[in-house]
């Protein structure tokens, strides 16, 4: 444990999928972690040792911050709990499933004095922090163009995944990764447009899906994302690639690089894939141990709210543009609040 993390008591809100790799960070870091849960609780309990809490209001009572890893439609509704109880705040991705709600619990933290953090796991894998680095110090000159993809054995199949007002769709759910990605290396966004096929019907999603998002960059530049939900068993994949005036870079996980991205056990079994890194610290512990930190007051995590809810503003943008047909101008659109 480090010394700025010594007696470290998190509360884990959620006991899905996600939560097995953010446990094994805390563990990492050496901290108590007191879970609460609707479904699951005990059994993450007694498969990593940690500490069940019956209740939401015991666990914040009791944890110094919260970790929030449940289904994408209550991260509002726990994280606006959490700041009313004056507890700083991670929240996995998406923020919440709207920009207008993620504004609110921002103001929300703001007016009460607390920190919110999201979990956008994408900006601690090396690879994309290599990228980062490397056009911030000027290595491939002014970015042109960039190309984003990712794709995952399908969650769709069953749980919430298929209802877009519980999952936001493949772009909310998956791409919205890519879309902070995007941001990150290329800059502030311009203009939005998007094609998803199948398409979503009365806000019930395909279980096997493609979208494709187009973004304008302020600073010119074009970048293009795309997001697959495939079929049971799809290996997971990842990869970039950022051309600018003066060089290119690039990165796929399928290459040997030293770095390689593989199935969790039981990956096949058509439930939400984890890229599990088979060298290296964990993206995951690297990025807790950062947002931890930074909680603690330390200095600010690479990843702020702003940056979650510019996220979740982008992925609407892009269900926008697929209703409409039309791109999206980011100087004038709006949050309208819905999800599906």
């Amino acid at each position: 444990m480090s010394e700025e993390l010594a007696g470290l008591t998190v509360g884990l809100i959620g006991a899905g999928n996600i939560s097995h790799v953010h446990v094994a960070a805390w563990k990492a870091l050496g901290a108590r972690v007191l879970v609460h849960s609707l479904e699951g609780a005990e059994e993450l309990s007694e498969q990593y040792g940690l500490e069940v809490v019956a209740s939401l209001e015991g666990c914040l009572a009791e944890a110094e911050f919260v970790d929030i890893v449940t289904p994408s439609a209550t991260h509002k509704e726990i994280t606006l709990a959490a700041i009313k109880a004056g507890k700083n705040v991670i929240c996995e991705k998406p923020l919440t499933l709207t920009a207008a709600d993620a504004h609110e619990v921002i103001d929300a933290a703001n007016a009460a004095g607390v920190r919110l953090y999201p979990a956008h796991v994408v900006r601690f894998f090396p690879e994309y922090k290599a990228a980062y680095d490397a056009i911030r110090a000027g290595r491939i000159g002014e970015v042109a163009v960039a190309r984003f993809y990712r794709q995952a054995s399908s969650p769709a199949g069953a749980g919430w995944y298929r209802e877009v007002a519980r999952s936001g769709g493949v772009i909310m759910d998956l791409m919205v990764h890519d879309l902070d990605q995007a941001r990150w290396l290329c800059g502030e966004v311009t203009a939005v447009y998007a094609a998803q096929n199948p398409p979503t019907l009365d806000g019930i999603s395909p279980v096997n899906v493609a979208a494709h998002v187009t973004l304008t960059h302020e600073s010119g530049a074009i970048s293009h994302c795309r997001a697959t939900w495939g079929a049971t068993g799809t290996t997971f994949q990842t990869g970039f690639q950022v051309a600018g005036s003066t060089g290119v870079l690039r990165f796929t996980s399928e290459a040997d690089t030293g770095y390689k991205e593989e199935l969790q056990n039981g990956g096949a079994g058509g439930d939400l894939l984890i890229p599990a890194s088979t060298l290296g610290e964990s993206p995951y512990l690297t990025q807790l141990r950062e947002l931890a930190i930074g909680l603690r007051g330390g200095p600010e995590p690479r990843v702020l709210a702003s940056d979650g809810a510019t996220a979740v503003y982008l992925a609407e943008a892009a269900r926008a543009s697929m209703e409409s047909g039309q791109p999206i101008d980011m100087k004038t659109f709006v949050s309208s609040g819905a999800v599906a």
